[in-house]
């Protein structure tokens, strides 16, 4: 008996030594569309796959794409047009996107109706708030440009995170940009009435452009493919399970971020579920991968604004190297 219990001990020592230490870093805070991450991690997807995941809040969508090319981080979630960009000034940096997560990017600019926002134009001769760091102020040119707005018609207030939802509850700013399911919601929980917000969806203004992605650094990956392959495919089973039973990932969520709102980031989760990763396009094609000609439309739309420096070059920013054939199937 003493013999079957010191081996059953030493093999779990065994076990815990194989695990593979991995720091992922996040685009934002913990919230609602976060929970998958530790799904990932509380269902373990990511043990099975032989990884101990830890997780790291983030500071915006742009965050993240420095820790990984400078090798702080082996992996992260980031927006793949500042990606692009960050690429472009920075050739040869060892760092791509390897898995679509947002297929239908959140960037959003979010208003209210009772200080005169209701369609794109409206923002002229009104004052946006918007947060340098932001990736849907990042992308907000692109929207400006296919909506003919005048920039020089918007007062741009630089803010910051915390303070950006608040300015707008407040009436000192009039929109601001964000995540749709961030800013929303935030917005509302400040007791700004639902029906006084408008939330103008860039994708459904004109702008073709993909949202945020795992991103990986080239030398870790190219060194570890399989760690990168199982990271991978832990965390669309990680969306999986959020997405067959949003409720059950949020406790998830809540252990680690014991002061938020578990009803309203449940329904931030559900917004990000219905309106970012489970697409149509997804259903049809599989979580993960991308659509080619769409990227290289992308790019050309990111064009019209940014002048690049290089050539662009899809392959520079994602591979699907690490991907099933296919993508991966969600919940249905």
């Amino acid at each position: 008996m003493f013999y079957r219990t010191f081996a059953a001990a030493v093999l779990l020592a065994s076990a815990a030594q194989a695990q593979t230490n991995l720091p992922f870093a996040l685009d934002w805070k913990f919230e609602g569309p976060a929970a998958p991450y530790f799904a990932a991690i509380d269902n373990g997807h990511f043990s099975d796959a032989g990884l101990n995941v830890t997780i790291e809040a983030g500071n915006g969508s742009l965050d993240a794409i420095p820790k990984v090319a400078t090798g702080a981080f082996p992996v992260g979630f980031a927006d793949i047009n500042s990606l692009i960009k960050f690429l472009d000034q920075n050739p040869g940096a060892p760092v791509i996107a390897a898995m679509m997560v947002y297929d239908k990017p959140p960037f959003a600019v979010i208003g209210r109706k009772s200080l005169g926002i209701s369609d794109p134009q409206s923002l002229q001769g009104k004052v946006l708030g918007a947060p340098p760091p932001d990736g849907a102020w990042a992308q907000f040119p692109i929207f400006a440009a296919e909506n003919g707005l005048d920039m020089s018609q918007i007062t741009v207030e630089p803010v910051g995170f915390p303070t950006r939802e608040p300015m707008l509850a407040e009436g000192n700013v009039a929109a601001i940009t964000g995540f749709s399911f961030t800013s929303y919601l935030n917005a509302a929980r400040l007791g700004v009435p639902e029906d006084d917000l408008v939330t103008l969806l860039m994708a459904d203004y004109g702008v073709d452009l993909y949202g945020n992605a795992v991103i990986v650094n080239t030398d870790f990956a190219k060194a570890n493919p399989d760690i990168i392959k199982g990271f991978l495919k832990a965390i669309a089973m990680g969306w999986s399970d959020a997405i067959a039973d949003p409720a059950a990932v949020i406790p998830m969520l809540m252990e680690r971020n014991p002061a938020a709102d578990a009803e309203l980031e449940q329904r931030r989760l559900e917004l990000s579920i219905r309106d970012n990763v489970d697409t149509d396009w997804v259903k049809a094609n599989g979580f993960g991968g991308i659509d080619q000609a769409r990227l290289e439309s992308s790019l050309d739309q990111i064009a019209t604004t940014y002048d690049f420096v290089m050539p662009p070059d899809p392959s520079v920013y994602f591979t699907s190297d690490y991907l099933p054939e296919g993508g991966f199937k969600l919940a249905d």
